[in-house]
């Protein structure tokens, strides 16, 4: 079954074209500077390197496509489109670029842009997991800490059981008619779903959870760009430690 081990191959998808409202930085967060290069870069490494990755589509925001710079530094595994109004917008735009060359049953991922400490470990574990389960599969993580509810004074009215809780990350994978069929029905309903998974939910599917077992973080705030440099730091200390 070319779905399974090595021979697996995916198409990606890369909604970029946010702008970062919360961020508060100079222009949007998914091109704000990390390690030399732009988070957007760092967040397609994984997959530019990845031989079953068989080509990407980057929704960017019109002057990020007309940034030539930028558009040089991309890999030739890139197809670079404009992006939507809404994150499920581009998503959609992104699998009618790859639509001509995909086939309905192979798997696509969806990653976010301002992720770009994904580990070749989680990758590879969500693949694997994600290959066996009909319903596609994403990365995503225990809540840890306490949950509040809060009132309408602000304050803390009980606490909520996270025994069943997750944090949804990115990647998220999912069979690529599959997915284009959920976005268009969450379209055509008026309906717009936070991440791929919730599309998927609304059709009946139970998407797998796969535990992250390394960083993945989001960045939302400046500060984000420190720890996303710290992780790699102590990354490249661990493999020299290794070697």
């Amino acid at each position: 079954d070319a779905h399974c081990g090595a021979l697996m191959r995916y198409w990606l998808v890369m909604p970029a074209a946010g702008a970062s409202l919360r961020f508060g930085g100079h222009g949007p967060k998914q091109l704000s500077s990390l390690t030399g290069r732009t988070v957007m870069e760092m967040a397609l490494q994984p997959f530019v390197a990845d031989e079953r990755c068989q080509a990407i589509a980057l929704a960017l925001s019109a002057s990020a496509l007309n940034d030539t710079a930028l558009r040089s530094r991309l890999s030739s595994k890139i197809v670079a489109i404009a992006g939507g109004a809404q994150r499920c917008d581009s998503v959609q735009q992104g699998l009618h670029a790859l639509a001509s060359r995909a086939a309905a049953d192979d798997w696509v991922l969806v990653h976010d842009a301002a992720r770009p400490c994904l580990s070749q470990r989680d990758l590879d574990r969500l693949l694997a997991a994600g290959a066996t389960h009909e319903s596609g599969a994403l990365l995503a993580a225990p809540v840890i800490d306490t949950l509040k509810a809060r009132d309408a004074a602000g304050t803390s009215e009980r606490t909520v059981d996270r025994s069943t809780l997750w944090r949804a990350l990115t990647p998220q994978m999912f069979r690529f008619d599959s997915l284009r069929a959920a976005l268009h029905q969450a379209q055509i309903s008026g309906r717009v779903p936070t991440d791929e998974a919730q599309a998927m939910e609304w059709q009946g599917e139970r998407p797998l959870l796969v535990t992250a077992m390394d960083s993945n973080i989001k960045i939302t705030h400046q500060e984000d760009l420190l720890l996303a440099a710290a992780i790699f730091a102590a990354r490249d200390a661990a493999r020299g430690m290794q070697s």
